[in-house]
C-alpha cells in the first residue's frame, strides 16, 4: 500500500520561561543581558488554542522518486 507523508506548517503562541539569580539580569534598568532572547536554557510551553496551520501539503513517503535508475 502507498504512503504519504503529511506536513503541517504551524504557527501558535508559547511561553518561555527560566528562573536566574538577580545578579544575572539588571533590575533598575530593565535589563535580561543574556535572556533577552529565549534559548535552551528557557522551558517552552505552547498556549492551547493559538496554533494556527499556515500551509499544509504531502508528498509521497518510502520510496525514492528522485532515483533515475528506474525504468
Amino acid at each position: 500500500m502507498k504512503q504519504y507523508k503529511i506536513t503541517h506548517l504551524i504557527t501558535a503562541d508559547f511561553e518561555a520561561t527560566v528562573i536566574v539569580n538577580e545578579d544575572e539580569i539588571d533590575i533598575n534598568l530593565n535589563d535580561l543581558k543574556k535572556y533577552k532572547k529565549p534559548d535552551s536554557k528557557f522551558n517552552f510551553t505552547m498556549i492551547k488554542g493559538t496554533e494556527a496551520i499556515t500551509r499544509s501539503y504531502y508528498e509521497d513517503y518510502g520510496e525514492n522518486t528522485n532515483n533515475s535508475s528506474k525504468k
